[in-house]
């Protein structure tokens, strides 16, 4: 139990810049609440205390603002962050390492009995105000933006936008790690919303970062076909430019102020 807790309390660190410290997240945090009690409120379900398990739900809505029905299936490592008016289904299936911000809606769209919520694989990030409908399958490392309303299933590391909710793309894990990595040689850190969001400045960006990767691999090529000629070539490290940023009305290196006019 209390390894089961370390690993809540690690993962919301993680994710989350505002916590501090272990016993701030104990203390401060209603999606974390809202986490241990589902975990005891489940087990009273599973063993058919179901009046008792319904009825310590409420009283940890009342408390933390998050309805999560004892019935709903929760993996490892979840977060919900701020977490007022998230409901959860009591079909709801969640995997491991998946994320919910506030007024996220795990609903159904039919009275039937069965299953008939949403179920999440691993990895997933569902944005404020979404809402998942029905007996959905979310594939893994997929992206629920905000306020988007997905009534169909997610395939696997999609980011979805919009009402209805449409495919805005699909990350591909390798591409990613390799604009990282070309990031990281020119010191350069691509903000976040690059890897999210299908926006022109993010494209731009990304294809300037695929552009240099495949620049460096054909000069590496060409390197060692001269060296195979017999060329001496000297070996030149990429030079280290990470925290050179210059300060807003600092000097630029010819001696004048950054942004200032030089007409």
């Amino acid at each position: 139990m209390f390894k089961g807790l370390r690993e809540d309390i690690r993962c919301v660190m993680e994710r989350d810049p505002a916590a501090r410290n272990a016993f701030e997240v104990l203390t401060c945090y209603p999606g974390l609440h809202a986490l241990l009690m589902h975990r005891a409120n489940h087990w009273l379900w599973r063993r058919r205390l179901r009046w008792l398990a319904r009825f310590l739900s409420l009283l940890t809505r009342w408390f933390t603002g998050i309805e999560i029905h004892p019935g709903a299936t929760i993996g490892r490592r979840f977060f919900i962050d701020h977490g007022m008016g998230v409901v959860i289904g009591e079909t709801a299936e969640i995997g491991d390492d998946c994320t919910l911000y506030h007024g996220v809606t795990l609903g159904g769209t039919t009275w039937e009995a069965g299953k008939r919520h949403p179920t999440l694989g691993n990895d997933v990030v569902v944005g404020a105000g979404a809402k998942i409908l029905g007996p959905l399958n979310i594939g893994s490392g997929s992206r629920i933006g905000s306020n988007a309303v997905v009534v169909k299933d997610v395939p696997p590391a999609a980011t979805m936008v919009g009402i209805p909710a449409r495919v805005a793309g699909v990350r591909h894990a390798e591409r990613n790690e390799q604009r990282e990595a070309v990031a990281r040689r020119i010191g350069f850190d691509a903000y976040g919303a690059t890897q999210q969001m299908s926006d022109p400045i993010a494209k731009a960006i990304n294809a300037i970062l695929d552009h240099i990767h495949v620049t460096d691999r054909r000069m590496e090529e060409m390197c060692r076909a001269m060296k195979g000629l017999g060329v001496d070539l000297s070996e030149l490290d990429l030079p280290d430019i990470e925290g050179c940023e210059i300060e807003p009305g600092t000097k630029n290196g010819d001696g004048s102020r950054k942004g200032a006019d030089r007409g």
